[in-house]
């Protein structure tokens, strides 16, 4: 098992040069201010998590669907099953969006604010006759409920899809304020397994609002700029189960 070690690399400083900021790091900063500014000033990140190769499958899949499609410049039929009159984007940059490169960064652009250069890697993008951008995201899930985007733990998923609208805002395209979640649910009320997982098609479609991430951005500078460590999130699990340990140290 690998050692925890400290980040040397990547931390912030108070410099004109532009800043590496990921779309997961906004989601961290709102979480809790404090867990961000110890992984991105102190280089002391959360413990990581195990991968996801499952949902990783399902999204691969997905996007090799949807691209036969963008060839075609036609609607996925589940597109047309929804209503939606658009087709899969075809953009020479698509694969740099998407990260089929692995370069970790995806859509970018460097927020004159505050230099951040704010990243975000997407699943899909769709357009309508009217050369309007839907952001689009894949999510895969198991459950015998209604796909909602209404329960807590989705509050994450419509700040991704904001971000990413932002993103794409600041590059120059006209970006619809309707995005799409394909959620990809693998039914349990089957028999036998037989080798495989049978799955369902859900669209849901959300409508951002992205005015909430330049001042976020903003705040966020403002805690990395300080040398004081900020108040932790009084719901943070990190710092608490570090409080509690402390406590029986």
């Amino acid at each position: 098992m690998a050692k925890y070690k400290q980040r040397k690399r990547n931390l912030y400083e108070n410099t004109s040069d532009t800043y590496a900021i990921s779309r997961s790091k906004i989601d961290l900063f709102i979480n809790c201010p404090r867990c961000f500014y110890l992984d991105r000033k102190l280089g002391l990140a959360q413990p990581s998590m195990p991968g996801w190769p499952l949902n990783s499958a399902v999204d691969y899949l997905l996007k090799q669907e949807f691209d036969y499609y963008r060839k075609l410049q036609q609607p996925h039929p589940i597109m047309l099953q929804y209503g939606i009159d658009a087709v899969p984007f075809s953009h020479p940059d698509l694969p740099f969006w998407r990260d089929d490169v692995y370069h970790y960064v995806g859509a970018s652009v460097v927020d004159e604010q505050t230099g951040f250069q704010v990243q975000g890697i997407i699943d899909d993008v769709w357009i309508t006759p009217q050369g309007e951008l839907h952001i689009v995201d894949y999510k895969s899930t198991s459950t015998s409920s209604e796909i909602s985007l209404e329960d807590e733990y989705k509050r994450p998923y419509k700040r991704q899809m904001e971000v990413y609208q932002w993103i794409f805002r600041k590059m120059g395209f006209k970006v619809s304020s309707v995005g799409y979640f394909v959620f990809a649910n693998a039914l349990k009320d089957r028999d036998f397994f037989d080798n495989k997982l049978e799955f369902e098609l859900t669209i849901l479609s959300h409508h951002g609002d992205d005015s909430w991430v330049s001042p976020t951005l903003m705040e966020m500078k403002t805690v990395l700029d300080s040398d004081t460590l900020p108040e932790a999130n009084p719901d943070c699990e990190y710092c608490e189960y570090r409080r509690l340990i402390k406590e029986v140290e």
